[in-house]
């Protein structure tokens, strides 16, 4: 690629220990949550430094994809439950108008409209928030023990971020009922074959190596191409079809597409019979 890539050039931003930043490859960033004791339960912190990194992500032009995982043998377990009845009890608990106002959502992600890729890599359970994150990512892996629930309606809770439509969008209003209505456990072949918002489910020790795959073949295509495909996803979710056409024919994604260098690139690749050398994106 005529990109350079240079991972000690990447400085992200000062965060806690409860998460881990890395770059395995080329153009990737790996983020793992890291609170494996607690089964990586979000907490306000880990959101906050969730949302700087990403942020900081989105921003950088040599940096095109994310892999999200969690340590230990959890992916995430949701919120802190045992947090959120102390804010209950303090009177601090989040409000219906927090929810309607988290621009990011759950952890940061739950929510985030972001065109580069958003891999998940499932290394073990994930409740609750932590499946309304796995729903708003583009790909996702999954061990062969990983379990997946909505269990919020055990609790007294709301799936609110983002979970409900997402998983009536993927998997429809009948079996999005069966999840979000019983909060019972689902498997990962079951997420995968029935309820449709899981890609590939593989050995437990494969599933970091098959996500850095996937983005290894993600960005053996042209960044630009990848990002506006992505973001006519986005915005399939969000308009009717013409709309949706329309709307990203006219974005400045499509308009950097179309004047970039990688279009070009690509084109010429095509006719010499040769692999494309992919350029970094242009600044939004």
């Amino acid at each position: 690629m005529s990109s350079i890539w240079d991972p000690l050039s990447l400085h992200p931003p000062s965060h806690s220990d409860a998460l881990k930043v890395s770059f395995p490859q080329e153009h990737v960033m790996l983020m793992t949550f890291n609170r494996p004791r607690h089964l990586n339960a979000m907490t306000p912190q880990l959101t906050s430094d969730i949302a700087d990194i990403l942020n900081w992500f989105d921003d950088q032009s040599s940096l095109w994809v994310v892999v999200i995982t969690g340590e230990g043998r959890a992916f995430c377990a949701g919120a802190d439950l045992k947090a959120w009845h102390q804010r209950q009890i303090s009177g601090k608990a989040n409000k219906q108008e927090d929810v309607a106002s988290s621009v990011h959502g759950f952890a940061s992600i739950s929510r985030r409209r972001i065109c580069k890729p958003i891999i998940a890599a499932v290394n073990g359970s994930a409740y609750g928030g932590g499946v309304e994150v796995i729903l708003n990512c583009d790909i996702v892996i999954a061990s062969e023990d990983a379990v997946f629930a909505l269990p919020e309606v055990k609790r007294g809770v709301l799936a609110a971020q983002g979970g409900i439509p997402r998983l009536a969008r993927v998997a429809g209003h009948q079996l999005a009922s069966e999840m979000l209505l019983l909060g019972n456990n689902v498997t990962a072949v079951q997420a995968r074959d029935r309820f449709r918002f899981v890609n590939i489910v593989v050995e437990k020790s494969a599933v970091i190596p098959t996500a850095l795959e996937i983005a290894r073949q993600m960005i053996s295509n042209s960044p630009d191409a990848v990002q506006s495909s992505k973001e006519g996803l986005l915005l399939s979710q969000k308009h009717h079809f013409e709309e949706a056409v329309q709307t990203q024919s006219l974005s400045f994604v499509s308009k950097r597409l179309y004047q970039g260098e990688n279009i070009k690139e690509g084109l010429a690749a095509f006719s010499e019979k040769r692999k494309p050398k992919w350029s970094n994106p242009a600044k939004l």
